[in-house]
């Protein structure tokens, strides 16, 4: 169900992520991903959930029934994207071959001095955009997100760069709201995910992949409160060691009128999951919701 992967345990020790964590970190990129097959491998075995989840997903995406070997590709993507996730943060992403789209309209609004959002999804790596934000280019920027949510794994790789972790303003609590509209007054970008709704979201439901979906209202009402513009950002893996940034302009502003707030949501929202199934079909192994997205809307 839409809200399932709130619920849903993390998997894997602490413990595990460490040794991974001393192997990418001592023995570099190369030696490290010998470990992607084995942890591939565990999830196709001993993760039944993960497994239909992910089946329901390619069928839609694919057009086709999804065979075995495309269940580990999605899984195996997946685990590539964490892996990265250690270079990232801790930087050491000279061994990554990073290209950014749309790179100068991006920059001019930087340069504007104006807030804006930075709406992504669980589509390949936001924490490219995160760690390159903060480490390379010092783009002002706050990331919304549930970080109680796989709190031990989270913990373990925000260590790697307390920088980052200090980026973090907390979905879900009174001062929130707070939090961003300082940050955007100063100019400062908002970003965070528009393709998971917690529990205390508000929903849409959508057409996504043939069919009807549940996507969370909050980022698009958080834009036209503020009166902040909205630009989209991807970071599709592309395999081996490339990735692609995308930004795309969105919006300049978003109307919602107190009357008739839900229905203007309502398309914004719907635009938005157009443009995530677009990129979704451009590079369907990258996106990572392995819990019954679609379940929620059909009841």
């Amino acid at each position: 169900m839409s809200r399932g992967w709130f619920q849903q345990a993390e998997r894997g020790s602490p413990l595990a992520l460490r040794i991974i964590l001393w192997v990418a970190l001592n023995l570099g990129r190369r030696a490290s991903r010998t470990l992607l097959y084995p942890i591939t491998a565990y999830f196709l075995l001993f993760a039944p959930k993960s497994r239909r989840h992910s089946r329901n997903y390619l069928r839609r995406v694919l057009g086709r029934e999804p065979r075995l070997g495309d269940l580990a590709r999605h899984l195996h993507c997946f685990a590539a994207v964490i892996l990265d996730r250690v270079f990232l943060l801790a930087g050491k992403d000279a061994c990554l071959d990073i290209h950014v789209h749309n790179r100068e309209t991006f920059l001019e609004h930087v340069d504007s001095g104006r807030g804006a959002i930075l709406l992504g999804a669980h589509l390949g790596s936001f924490e490219a955009l995160r760690a390159l934000a903060v480490g390379k280019y010092d783009f002002p920027v706050k990331v919304l997100m549930y970080n109680d949510h796989n709190q031990s794994i989270t913990q373990v790789l925000e260590a790697l760069n307390p920088e980052v972790a200090a980026s973090v303003i907390p979905l879900g609590r009174t001062e929130t709201l707070i939090q961003a509209r300082e940050c955007l007054d100063r100019g400062e970008l908002i970003a965070t995910l528009g393709d998971r709704v917690a529990e205390s979201d508000k929903m849409v439901a959508c057409n996504f992949l043939g069919d009807t979906a549940l996507f969370p209202q909050g980022p698009l009402l958080l834009a036209a409160v503020l009166k902040v513009p909205v630009i989209l950002c991807f970071g599709l893996y592309r395999g081996g060691n490339r990735y692609d940034i995308v930004f795309e302009p969105f919006a300049e502003t978003i109307e919602a009128p107190r009357g008739q707030r839900d229905a203007a949501l309502a398309h914004w929202v719907q635009r938005y999951a157009d443009r995530l199934e677009a990129r979704v079909r451009e590079a369907p192994y990258n996106w990572f919701n392995f819990y019954d997205f679609w379940d929620d809307a059909s009841k």
